[in-house]
C-alpha cells in the first residue's frame, strides 16, 4: 500500500512512540516479553532489572526506558540513552552453566534484529558488541545476582544506538554510529524491539531445551583472524585472535607462539 508523505510521516512517528501496551500487543514471545514495563525516563535499566528479579518478577520480565541517564557498559563503562535509542534489560532465571551462552544469545538476537528491521549488516566484536560497518552500534551488559538461596537471575542489558545523529556520538570514546546514520532515516523503534524480543525469546528456548548459538555467534565475530589488543588489569599484550572455545572464551596467539584464553578482558582491534 502507497502512503502520502505526510502520512507516511506520521506512522513513522507512531511506530517510534514506545509504551508496554505497543510492545506486547501481539508480541509472538512465550517468555521474553510476556510482561513488560515502560518508564520515560530511569537511571539504568538493569537496575531496576535486579530489583524487579530480588522482588519475585516472573521470569522474561523486560524494562524499557525512553530515555536512560546512568546507563553502564562492560568494565564500568558508561552507556548513556538519549531520546531516539533503545535501553532494555530483560530479566531471566537461567541454569548456571547457561550464563556464558546468554552473551552468545543477546549479541546474536541485536545482530539479526538489526539486520531484519534496518536491514544493515551486522557484526560482533568479541565478546557482545554488534557493529555496522565497523562501529559500534550497540553495546550489552549482564549482570547476575541471587534471588534467594536456590534462585540466580540474569539481567540482560541491553543499548542501542538507533535514531540519533553525531552530534549525539561527539563525546563518545569509541568508534560509534546509529541506524539512522547508516540507514540515511529513521527507523522503527518499535519494530526494533519487538523483532529483538521475539529473537530472544526463540533463541533462550533453544539454549533451555539443549540447543547452542556457539557456530552462529562465532561466525559473526568480527575478532577472529584479526591483530587484537587484549587488556586484563595493568597488564596488556598483542596477538591474533585465532579461535573461540566452547566456552565462548577467546584465543589468542601471542607473538611469542603462545596460545592465550581471555575470558573478560578488553579486546580491541588494531588496524
Amino acid at each position: 500500500m502507497l502512503f502520502p508523505p505526510l502520512c507516511y510521516s506520521k506512522i513513522l512517528m507512531t511506530e517510534d512512540i514506545l509504551s508496554a501496551e505497543l510492545i506486547t500487543d501481539g508480541l509472538a514471545a512465550r517468555l521474553v516479553g510476556r510482561r513488560v514495563l515502560y518508564y520515560p525516563e530511569v537511571t539504568s535499566t538493569n537496575e531496576i532489572a535486579k530489583t524487579e528479579a530480588q522482588a519475585g518478577t516472573p521470569e522474561g520480565t523486560v524494562i524499557v526506558a525512553g530515555r536512560q541517564t546512568r546507563g553502564r557498559g562492560r568494565l564500568d563503562r558508561s552507556w548513556l540513552t538519549p531520546e531516539g535509542n533503545i535501553a532494555l534489560s530483560a530479566v531471566l532465571f537461567p541454569d548456571e552453566t547457561l550464563l556464558r551462552s546468554l552473551i552468545m544469545m543477546a549479541s546474536l538476537s541485536v545482530a539479526d534484529t538489526i539486520e531484519t528491521v534496518a536491514g544493515l549488516p551486522a557484526q560482533i566484536k568479541w565478546p557482545n558488541d554488534v557493529l555496522v560497518n565497523g562501529k559500534k552500534v550497540c553495546g550489552i551488559l549482564i549482570e547476575t545476582g541471587v534471588r534467594s538461596e536456590t534462585v540466580r537471575f540474569a539481567a540482560i542489558g541491553i543499548g542501542m544506538n538507533v535514531n540519533i545523529g553525531q552530534e549525539e556520538l561527539s563525546g563518545v570514546r569509541t568508534d560509534a554510529t546509529s541506524l539512522f546514520l547508516e540507514t540515511g532515516g529513521r527507523v522503527s523503534r518499535l519494530r526494533l524491539v519487538r523483532e529483538l524480543l521475539e529473537d530472544m525469546d526463540n533463541l533462550y528456548a533453544s539454549i533451555v531445551s539443549g540447543g547452542s548459538v556457539l557456530e552462529e555467534w562465532r561466525d559473526r565475530l568480527v575478532t577472529l583472524g584479526q591483530e587484537v589488543r587484549v587488556t586484563e588489569g595493568d597488564a596488556a599484550f598483542e596477538g591474533i585472535a585465532e579461535s573461540v572455545d566452547r566456552d565462548g572464551s577467546l584465543m589468542v596467539r601471542r607473538h611469542d607462539g603462545r596460545l592465550t584464553r581471555v575470558v573478560a578482558g578488553d579486546v580491541t582491534l588494531r588496524v
